[in-house]
């Protein structure tokens, strides 16, 4: 996780979203989103 761009992680939380995946999985990206401090994009873009 830590070698996705910003841009990148959160293109991979909406299509992992998107596509339903496995909640422990969307929970690693979300982890790791918040850790970079990105949770504004994530409220922005949704």
């Amino acid at each position: 996780m830590r070698k996705l761009s910003d841009e990148l992680l959160i293109e991979s939380y909406f299509k992992a979203t998107e596509m339903n995946l496995n909640d422990e999985f969307i929970e690693l990206i979300t982890k790791e989103i918040k850790r970079r401090s990105l949770g504004h994009m994530l409220k922005v873009s949704s």
